[in-house]
């Protein structure tokens, strides 16, 4: 397993902007495809984004596409999710995950599909 910290969550008005990282300890993050998820207060935790290993193969779920953006950096060995147009609805805790796997094109949708997480940064968006 690879030790994730995520970091860059805060408070923030609707509409405005913020770009959480998650950086990864100890193993490249090159041999895991990466992503992130989010549990809102008194819901179960829901799938974000995903990007494969090489970064050219990217997810979304639909109630973020065209407002968020995943992206990697294999020099800085960071994932990052830049959010925009936050809505109220996207408040909860974020958290990355990675998979190690030796496929360089595939992402992953599904929670148990990954192997190590992070500890979550709390994002908060006020109306």
């Amino acid at each position: 397993q690879v030790q994730l910290v995520e970091s860059g969550g805060g408070l923030v008005q609707a509409g405005g902007s913020l770009r959480l990282s998650c950086a990864a300890s100890g193993r490249s993050l090159s041999r895991y495809a990466m992503g992130w998820f989010r549990r809102a207060p008194g819901k179960e935790r829901e799938f974000v984004a995903a990007i494969s290993r090489v970064g050219v193969d990217i997810y979304y779920a639909d109630s973020v596409r065209s407002r968020f953006t995943i992206s990697r950096d294999h020099a800085k060995n960071t994932v990052y999710l830049q959010m925009n147009s936050l809505k109220p609805e996207d408040t909860a805790v974020y958290y990355c995950a990675a998979r190690q796997t030796d496929a360089s094109f595939t992402y992953y949708t599904h929670g148990s599909s990954y192997d190590s997480w992070g500890q979550g940064t709390q994002v908060t968006v006020s109306s």
